[in-house]
């Protein structure tokens, strides 16, 4: 077993470092304050399901940690080939953590296939678990290799482990009625347990899940069991694994409250029902499947109790029109897409701001143009949410910048859409969506009351005495117009796409009166009251500010400690709001010298940030699919530090 040893930048992220202790009788055991672990192999060996369940036994043990769920676009890509591999990354630790890490301490591989993809992500001295029964030569050919690798010396570097996983799965449950084909499948669970042993990870979490998941197949759950607790027993007793692994509770990292592990888009769909309580109003989903972001449909398809209706539509404009329609009938609404579903909903949005009436669009970034990477992380729509509209259609823009984060995003963007009468978008991407963290569960108490007041009554009165109802009369706050209930006497009004006369809402085609509610719909939007930028200047002192927005937070977070441990001064801000910018924003940017901002894209918030505030700022881009890595960031942001 070959010790890790961290650079002083990694141990400002979290070092793998410890000490060995040896109990009579037992096998070494190192502790470790952090590790990062990637679990691969074909899309149809249930790599996905082994993370989520190593993840939920990790949480469950107190262990702050990120993942990175990575999986091809195709529903069953050919199987044992390249482009089929599937991976699960997580990183867990004794401490505050802030990304699913840059390369993986172990690799667990189930096929040729998987170890190609993902071996020039290890680093060298990292352990390699490798399911031998798949390097067969026709295997081996169909990913590239000519030789073994686990015997033509490219693995030297590497702690190898080579464990016949298939082999011993199937004779693990050769008592039971199952065929090889049946019993194979179970080789997952067999590598869970394996990993389980070794890094004492709780196993009566996954034996119950197994038990629940197969409920109605009772000898398919306790083979899963039977191989789980298999690999186990095979790391406990095999002399090939002389050590196990100890990271204790991150109990420092977490204020005291009730916590649970937690993806971006349940996150997201727990904050649209907290906010439709808190509003006290029905829930109402249009939406239509599209990856990454139909979890939210499918999570919330399941709270009916909690009065929220789903309507999965034929079509992007469908879910979208109907969504709509619920805000003019009083609901809160929601309408949930990537990217290309945007493009097609561009034309409602505009509707539903001429309508001035609250509904959330929720846009999970993914890879683009058109159909782009399906299944692969982008932050490139930010330009298409700003101004992809025809005619000028402001609309408010939120951003999360952690997939806990989301919960709370979404119960921000409800806020502006109910306040200000106004389309919101939530821009998430893939990398949070699937990513999961801890989440500390808020009370009741702690969440805004959202409730709002729908009109009752006449609220003008005319020349000669008659009091009437204009639906286009405004809050002189926040200039939000009224929000009548339809089938309400006497709050009969016009609704439609043509463009409004102020006040009263009839349809006016005056040169002047178009002027004027052009800039009055955007001055609501420039209104919106917004919490000003935090800026994280440690020293007072830095020259340079790295400004981000959304999911580049974590990597970003984890390079400035990079580089304050190394003796750099820098100062971090982060964007929740990119429509109305935060207020204090052009003073914070004229503090420094030098503004960096690492987007997944190719300069979009960049370009607002120079039209807006003339500041010369340096953009650093990605657009391959992946998120940003913590060291990648460290490099470039000590470039423009050095100047």
């Amino acid at each position: 077993m070959t010790s890790q040893v961290s650079s002083p930048a990694e141990q400002a992220d979290g070092a793998v470092v410890g000490e060995q202790r040896k109990p009579a009788g037992e096998k070494d055991v190192r502790r470790l304050d952090r590790v990062i672990i990637r679990f691969a192999g074909d899309s149809g060996d249930g790599m996905q399901l082994t993370g989520d369940r190593f993840t939920s036994e990790t949480a469950s043990f107190g262990n702050d940690l990120s993942t990175l769920p990575n999986f091809p676009a195709e529903i069953r890509a050919p199987a044992g080939t390249l482009p089929g591999v599937s991976s699960f990354q997580l990183h867990f630790a004794d401490h505050d953590i802030l990304t699913p890490g840059d390369a993986p301490n172990v690799l667990v591989a189930m096929n040729p296939a998987a170890l190609k993809a993902n071996i020039a992500d290890v680093p060298r001295g990292a352990e390699i678990i490798v399911n031998t029964d798949e390097f067969t030569k026709r295997a081996m050919s169909k990913v590239g290799y000519a030789a073994s690798p686990l015997e033509d010396g490219s693995l030297d570097g590497f702690s190898v482990h080579p464990v016949p996983l298939t082999t011993l799965t199937v004779e693990a449950l050769k008592s039971f009625d199952l065929s090889r084909k049946e019993a194979e499948r179970s080789k997952n669970m067999f590598a869970l347990g394996l990993l389980s042993w070794m890094y004492h990870r709780p196993t009566e979490g996954t034996e119950k899940f197994l038990r629940t998941k197969f409920a109605r197949k009772p000898d398919i759950a306790a083979a899963n069991i039977a191989a789980f607790r298999a690999g186990w027993n095979f790391g406990e007793t095999t002399e090939d694994f002389a050590v196990s692994y100890e990271i204790a509770p991150a109990t420092q990292a977490f204020p005291t409250g009730t916590y649970r592990n937690i993806s971006g888009n349940l996150a997201l769909s727990y904050g649209l029902i907290a906010a439709s309580r808190q509003a006290d109003l029905p829930l109402y989903l249009g939406s239509y499947p599209i990856t990454p972001a139909s979890d939210i449909l499918h999570e919330l398809s399941k709270h009916k109790n909690f009065g929220v209706r789903t309507f999965q539509a034929e079509d992007e404009i469908a879910g979208i029109g109907a969504a709509l329609g619920a805000a003019f009938g009083g609901s809160l609404a929601v309408t949930t897409t990537s990217g290309p579903g945007v493009a097609l909903k561009s034309e409602t949005i505009g509707l539903a701001v001429s309508l001035e009436l609250p509904l959330l669009v929720i846009d999970i970034q993914r890879g683009g143009p058109s159909t782009g990477l399906p299944t692969k992380t982008e932050q490139a729509d930010l330009l298409q949410a700003m101004y992809g509209r025809n005619g000028e259609a402001p609309v408010p823009i939120v951003a999360p910048r952690t997939p806990a984060d989301c919960f709370d995003a979404a119960v921000e963007a409800a806020r502006i859409a109910l306040a200000y009468r106004t389309p919101v978008l939530l821009l998430s991407d893939g990398y949070l969506a699937n990513g999961s963290e801890p989440w500390r569960i808020p009370e009741t108490d702690e969440l805004p009351d959202l409730r709002v007041q729908f009109a009752q009554g006449p609220n003008h009165t005319l020349d000669d005495g008659t009091e009437v109802f204009w639906p286009y009369k405004r809050d002189p706050k926040t200039l939000a117009r009224p929000w009548a209930i339809p089938g309400t006497p006497g709050l009969e009004h016009r609704i439609g796409g043509i463009e409004k006369q102020d006040g009263t809402g009839n349809i006016s085609y005056d040169p002047a009166n178009h002027d004027f509610m052009v800039r009055t719909r955007q001055a609501k939007i420039d209104g919106i009251d917004v919490p000003d930028v935090e800026v994280d200047d440690l020293t007072g002192t830095a020259n340079t500010l790295v400004l981000g927005w959304g999911s580049t937070y974590g990597p970003i977070t984890a390079a400035v400690r990079r580089l304050r441990a190394a003796g750099e001064h820098i100062a971090q801000a982060h964007l929740r709001h990119l429509n109305p910018f935060p207020r204090n924003l052009a003073a914070v940017l004229g503090r420094y010298d030098k503004v960096v901002i690492p987007e997944m894209n190719l300069g979009q918030l960049a370009t607002l940030v120079r039209a807006k505030y003339l500041v010369d700022a340096h953009s650093y881009n990605q657009v391959n699919g992946m998120p940003f890595k913590a060291e990648q960031l460290a490099t470039a942001l000590k470039e423009a530090i050095d100047g």
